[in-house]
């Protein structure tokens, strides 16, 4: 089986979690699921921090090395908007954050959570202060969305998740493409949910983006194992081609990290690892993670590394 007997890939932080609700500048229930990226010189993570309320919405925090002095916002960086944006009414959540170099912007694609389900939305920033909201692209129930920051013959594509009913439950990921990033089209399933047993059956969703490197695509998806006790939220990996995204290079048969930190164990939700965001520097991926849905966590992993754990006999298409 991918990575069986081996050492762990991912070396979890040291000092995790990275945030949590007390060092929030203002009230907090918890703080979780962060986008990331890179940004004039620092790093910068774009939190889920459900207030007292119930309620989500999205805060930046910044550091300078990514790991410790995190500067946070002092009030929501990106407050749901219920009014203007009614699909926004129970709040936003669990953003991923792409760079489209032929617009010159940042793009986040979050979830809405409406009355009548989660939804998928995207909106723009050039600075992180100041937010172009475009509304819903995907009706509900959809979430986990990330766009691919290239186009493929002239289009956009997104990874997302829709929640089938027939003939039973089920959470598999799709990919659509877009010629303007409003009408999405030329939808087709890209990694189903496994059968049976598997650590990743029934229901699976992206984690961060898809991350470019020499031999494809990379992607990190995760899974829930459903048990007496509650879901398991693990990581698993893929490869798609680098110039045709619906062909699945690669897949694995095993997770790659799952909730062994007590932090990740118990919390708001227990057996939680649930990354939204991850950042290539050199060879060191580093990726950026809620953990027990209750703070934020940051852990590294040499990008060969991962590639080989991917590249085992077990790990197929």
């Amino acid at each position: 089986m991918a990575g069986a007997n081996a050492k762990e890939v991912f070396n979890r932080y040291r000092g995790n979690p990275i945030i949590t609700a007390a060092d929030m500048p203002y009230p907090a229930s918890s703080v979780f699921n962060p986008g990331a990226v890179e940004i004039d010189g620092e790093t910068l993570l774009l939190m889920r921090v459900e207030g007292r309320s119930g309620m989500s919405h999205l805060t930046v925090a910044r550091s300078a090395d990514g790991f410790t002095d995190w500067r946070i916002d002092k009030a929501p960086t990106l407050p749901a908007d219920p009014i203007g944006h009614p699909e926004e009414l129970w709040g936003i959540e669990d953003a991923r954050i792409t760079y489209l170099e032929d617009v010159g912007r940042w793009f986040i694609t979050y979830t809405a959570y409406s009355s009548a389900g989660p939804c998928v939305a995207l909106a723009s920033t050039g600075d992180f202060r100041s937010f172009e909201r475009f509304g819903p692209v995907m009706p509900p129930e959809d979430k986990d969305a990330a766009l691919f920051p290239v186009k493929f013959g002239g289009r956009y594509a997104m990874i997302h998740r829709p929640v089938t009913s027939h003939p039973a439950p089920k959470a598999n990921i799709w990919l659509s493409f877009s010629p303007d990033l409003k009408h999405w089209g030329d939808h087709q399933l890209l990694l189903p949910a496994r059968e049976g047993g598997w650590w990743d059956a029934n229901k699976v969703g992206m984690s961060p983006p898809p991350l470019l490197c020499d031999e494809g695509w990379l992607l990190m998806y995760h899974g829930v194992r459903t048990t007496i006790s509650g879901g398991i939220y693990r990581l698993g990996l893929a490869l798609l081609d680098r110039d045709d995204p619906t062909k699945v290079l690669r897949r694995s048969d095993e997770w790659l990290f799952t909730p062994t930190a007590t932090y990740e164990r118990e919390g708001e939700v227990d057996e939680v690892v649930f990354p939204c965001g991850w950042l290539l520097k050199g060879d060191e991926v580093r990726l950026y993670y809620g953990a027990a849905d209750t703070c934020v966590a940051a852990a590294t992993a040499s990008l060969r590394e991962l590639l080989d754990w991917l590249a085992t006999p077990a790990a197929r298409p």
